[in-house]
């Protein structure tokens, strides 16, 4: 039966973290392992508790064991005549015997009283006496198990108390502990105990969710090695061992700054030199680092064994520079190239074990083949990773980091740089909405100025920052269909205003009925978040004129785009804007008609193509990630088998060229936006297609902006001069 997963939910206040993740981590990893059917007509509260008292026991048996969930699961005995015992571990491997007693409390505070230490003793007389008729039916089965293991030596057997609190046994409890073992161990120390408390069950979550070690392999030749003060290895191998690694996924990058970008213009040009000239890769590559925990060096002579290869077992590796040259050379042997998989690629293996400072340090001085940003650097923050794991941890969601990973989709959680945009905009200080509004890379500046450092330290609560994405997504959702009504300055503050009216809206939240809680609350049901969005329409149809009338005041000339993205206009905009808001209702009904927004056949008709001006403006940078947008049913259902195939199909950079400026990830060839489509069209095999297409209505930028949306809002930056619609072709 499947756990009843989050349905109890006690006051927040008076859960800690860590209970909150260990309950979610139980009822996600023994959901379909543990059985609780005997508690079909209990309260939900009941059956929560219980399926996790026992979920708590198999828990115990995988940290003195080391067993997967499903086999710790099976040793799960408690229930009716089970005698005591929650769980039965028999490990024949080791020749062990665990009795397991569990404790689970919503509030982290769970203890052991001594009805629970008597009752594991009399269960364990039952075991020696061979009264296995006495158990339930999986019990009888276990106790049996259990007794010939005793039997056929010296076997250990330890009574595992684990409890959800953090208070150890008290005095009473361990001489009863003492007392009872001295009746088992007249000949010899057979009988122990074990008591497992909130950090330790704590910590085996935390090491579910850490990525596992990765091993590699490689033949080195020529090689040579440096007697330093890291042990460490450099020399040749081969690309087609180099592509084998690729498989391992992006936990080889670990400890990278990034991971592999995809298609660059560098990446192609790495690919196109192992395709055509594999033996000039050497000379054009600076080659690959490899930190690692640890590694077996075999040698195939001991004479000279220089002038042989040499074999590494290389554990705990990861690729902290030439992420890329991995990734492509990954790439290139899968287009079938026989000949790249013969090129030579440099290398370098450093054992640094547990020296992290050190592993830092060359993962900074190695990176310098693509382009470094300071966006890079903060994936070796510790605050970042800690961010990662609680993201993980309290809601099951990616956090993004490292440059080059796959944005995730909304419902799986979301990236830094979206977090870092919501966070500034959720920060009581109006300054760091106004700083982003012009440019994002201002996010990761560090120091007493930096914007970074006052939205990452100290760390923000998950629930802060989760939250914050959130209504950072709805509010820019629904200035999209503001946008739709608004023309002239009313329209351009709405396009360049979306972080400081996202700052009015968190202000406005931040100050109503705290009925639901607080944005940085631990509130595993995202209770106020779902307030919070379903506010969010009413708000900005408030803020926004209220808003312009604002800025008019300033004066009608004032450039909307400075005013945003000033810091002294914004404290004071801010301040006018929530004065007018207090004052009493604002609705776009109280701006001017010529702020309203004209019919189409009212505007003017010059059509500049939106591809020129997004390149003359440099809207766009060099590999700007793209998304794929289908708005129309039909042409969705016909893409949506063939782009489930592979992700990559939905996906390009942006290169800034006048004509083909869709780099399409799928294949590394360029494209126009509507020579793109139809490409995809035609490979997706969908017969009713139309003849012609508008591709930059479907392509997206990070920010969810079509690219057509991006070239008007470029034109309309002359506020109200109306140049015209731009071309959609």
């Amino acid at each position: 039966m499947p756990a009843p997963h989050r349905t109890s939910r006690p006051s927040t206040q008076d859960v800690p973290t860590q209970v909150r993740q260990v309950a979610r981590a139980l009822d996600e990893t023994y959901a379909d392992l543990i059985d609780v059917s005997d508690f079909a007509n209990h309260s939900v509260d009941s059956r929560v508790s219980n399926f996790r008292s026992r979920a708590l026991a198999a828990h115990a048996v995988r940290i003195v064991t080391g067993w997967s969930p499903s086999d710790a699961a099976l040793t799960v005995i408690d229930g009716g005549a089970d005698q005591g015992i929650d769980a039965i571990a028999v490990d024949h491997d080791r020749k062990h015997v665990y009795l397991v007693q569990s404790k689970w409390s919503n509030k982290g505070n769970a203890t052991a009283k001594l009805p629970v230490i008597h009752g594991l003793f009399a269960g364990l007389r039952l075991i020696d006496s061979e009264q296995f008729a006495q158990f339930n039916p999986r019990g009888r089965l276990l106790a049996e198990q259990a007794k010939q293991l005793m039997v056929s030596g010296t076997v250990p057997v330890t009574q595992v108390i684990v409890l959800m609190g953090t208070d150890p046994l008290s005095a009473e409890l361990n001489q009863a502990l003492v007392n009872g073992e001295g009746e088992f161990n007249h000949h010899g120390d057979r009988l122990d105990h074990k008591v497992i408390l909130a950090r330790e069950i704590y910590a085996l979550v935390r090491d579910d969710i850490a990525d596992e070690p990765i091993d590699l392999e490689a033949d080195l030749s020529p090689w040579f090695k440096l007697p330093n003060l890291y042990e460490s290895y450099q020399g040749v191998v081969s690309a087609d061992q180099v592509a084998s690694w690729a498989q391992a996924g992006n936990g080889l990058f670990a400890r990278n700054i990034r991971n592999p970008l995809g298609l660059t213009s560098i990446n192609n040009e790495l690919v196109t030199t192992l395709v055509e000239e594999p033996n000039h890769f050497w000379y054009f590559n600076n080659g690959i680092t490899v930190l690692c925990e640890s590694l077996e060096a075999t040698h195939r002579q001991i004479g000279v064994p220089e002038r042989y290869p040499l074999n590494l077992k290389i554990h705990g590796a990861s690729v902290v520079n030439g992420a890329q040259t991995v990734r492509s050379i990954a790439d290139a042997v899968a287009k079938g190239s026989n000949d790249a998989y013969a090129a030579d690629v440099g290398i370098r293996v450093i054992v640094t074990g547990g020296a992290t400072e050190f592993a830092k340090q060359a993962t900074r001085a190695t990176n310098r083949q693509n382009s470094v940003e300071a966006r890079d650097f903060i994936a070796l923050d510790p605050v970042q990773a800690a961010l990662i794991e609680e993201m993980e941890a309290e809601f099951g969601l990616i956090y993004g980091v490292r440059r080059g990973e796959l944005e995730p989709m909304q419902d799986a959680g979301c990236s830094v740089v979206e977090a870092a945009c919501a966070l500034a905009c959720a920060h009581p200080g109006s300054q760091y909405a106004a700083r982003i509004a012009s440019n994002l890379d201002i996010l990761w500046e560090r120091g007493g100025q930096g914007v970074y450092d006052a939205l990452f330290r100290p760390q923000p609560s998950v629930f802060l920052l989760w939250n914050a994405v959130r209504v950072l997504r709805a509010v820019r959702a629904g200035l999209a269909e503001l946008r739709k009504n608004y023309s002239g300055r009313a329209a351009a503050a709405v396009e360049h205003g979306t972080y400081l009216i996202a700052h009015l809206v968190f202000r406005q939240l931040r100050d109503a009925d705290e009925a639901n809680g607080t944005i940085e609350e631990p509130d595993p049901m995202l209770a106020w978040a779902e307030n919070a969005i379903q506010q969010v329409p009413e708000l900005l149809a408030r803020t926004v004129p209220a808003l312009v009338m604002t800025m008019d005041a300033i004066g009608e000339r004032s450039r909307i785009q400075y005013l945003c993205a000033d810091a002294g206009s914004v404290r004071a905009l801010v301040t006018d804007v929530l004065d007018t808001l207090d004052s009493g209702a604002t609705s776009s009904s109280e701006l001017p008609d010529k702020y309203r927004n004209r019919p189409t056949k009212e505007r003017k008709r010059r059509r500049p193509n939106a591809v020129h001006v997004i390149v003359g403006q440099g809207a766009l940078k060099d590999e700007a990630p793209m998304f794929l947008h289908t708005y129309i049913e039909p042409e969705r259902k016909a893409l949506e088998p063939w782009l489930a195939a592979n992700e990559l199909r939905a996906r390009a950079k942006w290169v800034n060229h006048h004509t083909k400026p869709l780099l399409w990830a799928a294949d590394g060839n360029r494209y126009s936006p509507s020579g793109l489509i139809a490409r995809m069209w035609e490979l997706a095999g969908w017969e009713e297609r139309p003849v012609s297409n508008q591709g930059t209505a479907r392509w997206v930028t990070e920010d969810g902006e079509t690219l057509v949306d991006l070239a008007r809002r470029l034109l309309e930056d002359v506020e109200g001069e109306g140049v015209g619609e731009p071309e959609t072709s």
